[in-house]
């Protein structure tokens, strides 16, 4: 329905702007929005308003002569109202919002899919935890954003890739290596006094323990300087074997896990600072190497290799990026935690210095998980105390909860994730919510071959006829199954995965609501026929949704 109001509104407006001299410019962008108050119509737009300036004219005036211009299909639009300074406002035909439910039927699987992306290349880096612990909640709702997202993206033509960035070098690598080595030898009854700023979590403790049943004493005082590549590989292998595992029970794949060591041994470091200097925008004080990146807006400049001579993580990262960008990608994509804010203006001035768009990088942050059991605080620490992995919460609550609770809220605000929530079997749980919707949909089917009810048309047969769907609960339900692929292009275009979730939390709102008034399955077989058709394209569409979220459409629960 939007693109059909979208298509009328387009030709109305072009002997409009090539009367007012635009017949050389691009017209403004005509846009659809659904007014607040139903009394205002279905849709509006300020296209008028938006000629004001080009045009010079009033835009009431401007509103008249869009509307005089309007080919209005028979049957489709009841009435145009020029309302304000001169917002158009369009009034749908009851009857015309019926084709919207044949378009859902017809493209079934398929409906939403659009082709906005056009075969641009993508990629998606997300998680890229240290392998030096765990996943945390926190990981889990990164995890989920960019999985989605990459999803939404693929669903909207764009050439996906999920990418791993696996920091596998530098100081903290060390410090595992000595965190276990320290374990181990206590493991075989050594007094050790164990350093501040190691890793102290039980996991530490565990890879000791299996270490020390694969190798018993081998390593058994052994000066730490001769084993801690040892040490450090093991710890490393055994955690990212972990995470793998974590997120693939999550539900979550990569195309490419990326390590760092990579770009050390290919010397990518060095001939990245290289091409910086050959742009001049390195310069070497008190023995450093600085990155020049107040020339293109951050606070200050950056120390890409330190008076030592080793390089920071921030040259690791150019490098990278670098290298994502020479594989060809258009757009790249990170999502980080909220703690690395700091960190993206360096990232974009790198960007630009290497003869990127600022906009061919996108930086999404993902705010911290509150963890509450019943309200409340579940404590949490990095490296001590009370440490709450992906895998316990997956554990308690499944997949799917944990999943669609991530992202109920936009990726950049705090989130409260109650585990006793997300396991209740009511409607204060959004994922069961949801999910019990799509499972009485295909329970009324179920109802309905129990009875005898013909539904040939779910097997090719003619579609019913839909003139008994009046009721105002049935076409506003319509309406919003028709705005399903304009949300997903929304989520798509501002990489805001959360507006699916959002929008299945307020079509589900509407299905419960008209399901408890009316009666699907009643005596009248036409007006049977006509709900169930409706129930069947509701069904399609909690399905496809639920699917690109990552989470399951039961058919009973």
């Amino acid at each position: 329905m939007r693109n059909r109001i979208l298509e009328i509104l387009n030709k109305a407006i072009v002997p409009i702007c090539h009367s007012g001299g635009l017949s050389d410019q691009s017209p403004p962008c005509v846009e659809l929005e659904i007014p607040k108050i139903s009394q205002h119509g279905d849709y509006a737009s300020n296209i008028a308003l938006s000629l004001t300036r080009c045009l010079k004219r009033n835009p009431r005036e401007i509103a008249k002569e869009i509307v005089k211009h309007m080919e209005m299909s028979e049957g489709l639009i009841s009435k145009v109202e020029i309302a304000g300074p001169g917002f158009l406002n369009f009034f749908i035909e009851p009857g015309a919002w019926h084709q919207e439910l044949v378009e859902v039927h017809a493209q079934a699987e398929k409906y939403g899919y659009q082709e906005i992306g056009k075969g641009k290349r993508v990629q998606v880096e997300f998680v890229s935890a240290n392998p030096t612990g765990p996943l945390h909640i926190g990981h889990g709702r990164g995890a989920a954003t960019g999985d989605v997202m990459a999803a939404i993206l693929a669903f909207c033509g764009y050439a996906v890739e999920r990418e791993y960035y696996i920091n596998d070098a530098g100081n903290q690598m060390d410090t595992l290596g000595r965190s276990l080595y320290y374990r181990y030898q206590e493991a075989l009854g050594e007094p050790v006094d164990f350093p501040d700023g190691h890793y102290q979590g039980d996991y530490i403790m565990e890879l000791a323990r299996d270490l020390t049943e694969e190798v018993g004493t081998r390593y058994h005082k052994v000066p730490l300087d001769e084993v801690l590549p040892d040490f450090t590989r093991y710890a490393g292998d055994r955690i990212l074997a972990g995470i793998r595992e974590d997120l693939d029970n999550f539900g979550v794949r990569f195309d490419q896990w990326f390590s760092e060591t990579t770009l050390h041994s290919q010397n990518a470091i060095q001939r990245t600072i290289e091409t910086l200097k050959a742009n001049r925008y390195i310069y070497e004080q008190e023995g450093a190497l600085w990155f020049r990146s107040t020339a293109f807006g951050d606070e200050k400049d950056r120390v890409v290799v330190r008076a030592n001579g080793l390089s920071t993580y921030f040259a690791a990262d150019l490098a990278y990026h670098k290298d994502k960008f020479e594989r060809g990608f258009d757009t790249v994509i990170d999502i980080w935690g909220a703690d690395h804010h700091g960190y993206v203006e360096r990232m974009l001035a790198g960007i630009e210095a290497l003869g990127r768009k600022r906009s061919d990088l996108q930086i999404i942050l993902v705010q911290l998980v509150n963890l509450l059991r019943a309200g409340k605080p579940v404590a949490m620490s990095t490296r001590a105390g009370e440490f709450v992995t992906l895998r316990e919460v997956i554990d308690e609550v499944g997949k799917d909860a944990a999943r669609y609770i991530f992202l109920t809220r936009r990726s950049d605000s705090p989130l409260d994730f109650d585990l006793e929530v997300a396991k209740m079997q009511s409607n204060d749980n959004p994922v069961y919510y949801v999910q019990y919707a799509h499972a009485r949909l295909c329970s009324i089917f179920e109802v309905a071959r129990e009875r005898g009810v013909p539904c040939e048309w779910l097997n090719g047969g003619a579609n019913p006829d839909l003139a008994p769907l009046v009721l105002p609960q049935e076409l506003e339900i319509i309406k919003m199954l028709g705005e399903y692929p304009e949300i997903l292009a929304s989520a798509a275009k501002t990489l805001e995965p959360h507006r699916i979730s959002y929008y299945l939390n307020e079509l589900v709102a509407l299905f419960h609501s008209y399901y408890n008034q009316n009666r699907i399955l009643g005596d009248d077989p036409d007006l049977t026929q006509a709900r169930l058709y409706l129930a069947a394209a509701l069904r399609i569409v909690l399905a496809n949704a639920l699917s690109l979220l990552g989470v399951n459409a039961p058919e009973k629960m």
